[in-house]
């Protein structure tokens, strides 16, 4: 084919990494097979991209997306066809439940035996469809420039998500003229602009100018934003309190005097108190997860409810709203701002009887029982994670930190006892709760984020089963902080077991290698931790060692996070850690 245009021709597997590299990736995350060795081979000609080999392709998926979470632009991964396939399909799932921005690219057999059941033939868009925002089947090397670009749109447009392209090896090895401007696909808005003489947004403001009891509900749609500054300044002017999905803290910082917490099954109980009690919710960015509401037929009774959310899918599927503001959060709230009263009050003047009565049901709950206790020999959880975030705070590096946590209880803790300053700081599976999560997806963080402080925090269950990416940290000279939280136990489904099936703790106990001794066989130092007064100078030798260290908390077994609301039960109907609790007493006595 001649080339009229003077722009080069390139195999298929070229024209990937220069569309990769054209759309500003720096960093793949992905493991080579028979499929896909084309583009593998290719990689040498593009040297502005760095490959990052893991051990297991759902660690590549996970890296992908904690990159994305760390930084806030797209992550990309890649596999062979078949089994590499199918083993990012947990990682497509929790970048899809979370709506993170995600490309993964995989190698697919010949275009002529498509459908005969090759060797490592899968169908792997028919797999992935349920689970990414979009897939495409790319069989021509000249529609792999149009597809990467497009599938790149997809994932970062609208409400995030990832995106699959799996191309056929033919397609990787044929020729074709590479023209990255011409391959831009069309700009689109994935919802009308709304305008402030719409009659959703005059009920909006009427509703909340007739509020008394208002509570934004801050979730993860603030971070994917960018609204930080809109939903603070809409909140300091309008004087309403704040509360946190898990997936949104960071979004208000902690310390900000109308952020109350976080809400849900693990909240603050004063924070549910309050979601109960309102006349007025401004649902930002969040889609009323089961774990967030509670049973729905009791959930915020007295309420009217004002959701802002960018996926029309969202409205109404959970919580019935009054008003749906369907767009970008930042862009409703500048929509918003100018047609409320737009008094600024400096923060220590910021009051009101809702405020007041809010502050006034935390009693002595904000007081938490466990942080407090003397050092009477008993590691608790909670301890470990306190005195990483104090360390951190110590250290002038609270804004400098990048927690990536595991499933399970020390989840929980860690939203409870972190006290998060500052957007993306906090990189967690939420929708999902996949174990396994927190060692790749440190690794994915500490890619984008080099400068920053990265802690590991993940349950001895869950970190087996990724723990074969320490050598990837080790290949990558990544400087991680891994702890391990470590209570012989499936700790959550231990909990569950006490509370609700009797004690009866079946395949919940859990044996575990040496950590330490694991750590060091793939090169890295660590170290074992079972009293408090430990737990600091540990902490900061991990964080100033300049290399990966690996830390054992060797924890309270049967302890519990509360407080919790049961399966079925009101967001106020929460179960607090009980008064007479035996672990408790047994620190006090001795």
């Amino acid at each position: 084919m001649p080339n009229n245009n003077q722009h080069p021709t390139l195999t298929g597997a070229e024209i990937l990494w220069a569309s990769l590299a054209g759309e500003g990736t720096t960093t793949v995350f992905g493991y080579p097979g028979g499929a896909i060795l084309p583009i593998y081979d290719a990689l040498r000609k593009f040297p502005t991209v760095h490959h990052v080999l893991v051990r297991h392709e759902q660690g590549a998926s996970h890296m992908a997306d904690g990159y994305a979470r760390a930084s806030g632009k797209v992550g990309v991964c890649m596999a062979t066809s078949g089994p590499g396939a199918t083993n990012l399909v947990t990682g497509l799932a929790t970048a899809m439940l979370d709506s993170i921005p995600m490309v993964a690219i995989t190698g697919q057999v010949s275009s002529k035996v498509l459908g005969s059941d090759a060797f490592q033939e899968v169908d792997i868009t028919g797999i992935t469809l349920p689970i990414t925002k979009h897939n495409f089947l790319v069989t021509r090397a000249e529609d792999i420039a149009p597809t990467i670009r497009e599938a790149f749109q997809i994932a970062r447009s609208g409400r995030p998500g990832p995106v699959l392209v799996d191309i056929t090896k033919d397609a990787q090895q044929a020729t074709a003229i590479y023209d990255f401007d011409a391959a831009k696909p069309k700009a689109y808005r994935p919802h009308p602009m709304l305008r402030a003489e719409s009659s959703s947004i005059k009920q909006a403001i009427e509703l909340i100018k007739a509020s008394k009891k208002p509570v934004i509900l801050a979730g993860h749609g603030i971070v994917e934003s960018g609204a930080e500054r809109e939903v603070i300044e809409f909140a300091e002017s309008q004087q309403i309190p704040i509360a946190s999905t898990l997936l949104g803290l960071g979004a208000i910082p902690a310390a900000h005097p109308l952020q109350l917490g976080m809400m849900g099954m693990h909240g603050e109980s004063w924070v549910n108190e309050a979601i109960q009690k309102a006349d007025l919710l401004l649902a930002f960015g969040m889609r009323f997860d089961d774990r967030v509401t509670g049973n729905l037929a009791s959930y915020s009774p007295n309420s009217k409810k004002i959701h802002i959310e960018i996926d029309p899918s969202e409205i109404n599927k959970n919580v019935k709203a009054d008003v749906a503001l369907i767009g970008d959060l930042k862009e409703v709230l500048r929509l918003l701002l100018p047609l409320l009263s737009t008094n600024i009050y400096p923060l220590s003047k910021i009051h009101s009887p809702w405020l007041d009565e809010i502050n006034a049901s935390k009693g002595t709950a904000s007081v938490r029982d466990i942080i407090n206790l003397p050092d009477n020999g008993h590691l608790y959880a909670a301890h470990v994670i306190h005195d990483i975030w104090r360390e951190a705070q110590a250290a002038g590096r609270l804004d400098d930190t990048i927690i990536v946590t595991d499933v399970g209880q020390h989840q929980m803790w860690e939203a409870q006892y972190f006290k998060h300053e500052a957007p993306r700081s906090l990189v967690t599976s939420g929708g999902l709760g996949t174990m396994g999560f927190a060692l790749p997806a440190a690794i994915g963080a500490k890619a984008a984020q080099p400068e920053k402080d990265v802690w590991v925090i993940a349950g001895d269950g869950g970190f087996q089963m990724t723990a074969s990416e320490l050598s990837t940290i080790v290949q990558e000279g990544y400087a991680i902080n891994i702890a391990v939280i470590n209570n012989g136990f499936l700790g959550m489904v231990r909990q569950w077991q006490e509370t609700f099936y009797d004690k009866n703790y079946s395949a919940s106990p859990i044996l575990s290698p040496d950590f330490v001794m694991l750590a060091a066989a793939h090169g890295i130092a660590g170290a074992n931790v079972s009293k408090r007064a430990d737990v600091t100078p540990t902490a900061t030798k991990a964080r100033t060692s300049g290399k990966a260290f690996l830390i054992n908390f060797q924890v309270e077994k049967e302890d519990g996070v509360y407080p919790m609301i049961t399966p079925g039960a009101a967001l106020h109907e929460m179960v607090r850690r009980p008064v007479h609790d035996p672990l408790l007493e047994t620190a006090e006595d001795e």
